[in-house]
């Protein structure tokens, strides 16, 4: 029963926003008994609430009710701005963010913004390095209960998410939203500075640091920046000298099993990639990605001192190295230095006596 000392704690907790009590696990305090109850299940794994259709279980009556509108198909909340249905009233006013573009959660120690004071909360462990929910088969420890819930499902193989088109199954209902863009050919995410489109806005984050020269990712050996951390995590293997991939032809060694398989295609003469505009084969999605710019004629990549555009980023470094001078290919021989590493090999043919081209 719901005492009066309670009833009197929530209407003090109200009007100063105080919230007194407490989770004796992880510290996150809350304004009524009920809810930090609720919280606790999180902690003990208890789930009270079982689906009659599936068994799939929940902490709470409302996220169950909730649930059971998967299997009835119902969406009884709608958006006013764009006829958007949802299955729950949290979600239509998440998505109505998307519309306001409000974002009232502020974080105090970047000024990032967020939608959902859940986030924000999830986001200040980034900065504290705060990990307080802890996986019981690994041990290993995550900043938010939803990250641990989506890790867990790599100890059990649980992937309920079913793509209808090509059968691929996943582990998140998210990822499969992204991956029914593959067949869908939809791309929502706009690059506002070349109108590149993208399947999700991931992507699209990580390739604004294109424009914007933002390498967030430092090799701690030879301080290299990187614009993705898996390209920092490949540039690691460099150091490590680790070529973990043999190619069971000529004996090739590669850091990753991509560069492997393609490789492999030099020795099986297999072009799997093709060109729809001119029948064109191609050993990997790269080459055909970089040839479909020659029909497009697109040049995203720009070079900020003479407006010089390129179709590839590598390109666009090479041409900046006449602006500023740099020369990073030496001669071992007599110092010369040279702005590619073309001109470089052509030049050690003077001190070789190679004659490469003949009359």
């Amino acid at each position: 029963m719901w005492s009066q000392r309670e009833d009197r704690i929530l209407c003090t907790s109200t009007l100063t926003g105080e919230k007194q009590f407490k989770c004796e696990v992880c510290n996150e305090s809350f304004s009524t008994k009920g809810t930090r109850t609720i919280h606790m299940r999180i902690h003990t794994g208890e789930k009270p609430f079982k689906c009659e259709v599936c068994d799939k279980r929940f902490t709470q009556s409302g996220t169950l009710t909730v649930h059971l509108r998967t299997h009835s198909g119902e969406k009884p909340f709608k958006c006013e701005v764009c006829d958007k249905m949802f299955k729950s009233f949290q979600e239509l006013k998440i998505h109505i963010k998307t519309h306001t573009g409000e974002k009232p959660f502020k974080c105090k120690v970047c000024d990032k913004r967020f939608t959902q004071s859940g986030t924000l909360t999830v986001h200040l462990r980034t900065h504290s390095g705060e990990k307080t929910f802890k996986c019981k088969v690994c041990d290993k420890m995550f900043k938010s209960f939803q990250e641990l819930k989506i890790h867990v499902k790599i100890h059990t193989g649980e992937k309920p998410y079913k793509c209808e088109v090509c059968d691929k199954r996943f582990t998140q209902s998210g990822t499969l939203t992204i991956h029914l863009r593959i067949h869908s050919g939809e791309k929502p995410f706009k690059c506002e500075v070349c109108d590149k489109r993208f399947s999700n806005n991931r992507n699209k984050n990580q390739h604004m640091r294109i424009h914007t020269g933002e390498k967030p990712f430092k090799c701690e050996v030879c301080d290299k920046m990187f614009i993705q951390s898996g390209q920092l995590n490949k540039h690691m293997l460099a150091h490590n000298g680790e070529k973990p991939f043999k190619c069971e032809v000529c004996d090739k060694r590669f850091m990753e099993s991509t560069y492997m398989n393609q490789h492999m295609r030099i020795h099986t003469g297999e072009k799997p990639f093709k060109c729809e505009l001119c029948d064109k084969m191609f050993k990997s999605f790269q080459e055909l990605k970089i040839h479909t710019k020659i029909h497009t004629g697109e040049k995203p990549f720009k070079c900020e001192v003479c407006d010089k555009r390129f179709s590839q980023s590598g390109h666009l470094n090479r041409h900046l190295r006449i602006h500023t001078g740099e020369k990073p290919f030496r001669c071992e021989v007599c110092d010369k230095r040279f702005i590619q590493s073309g001109n470089l090999t052509r030049h050690m043919s003077i001190h070789n006596d190679e004659k490469p081209f003949k009359c």
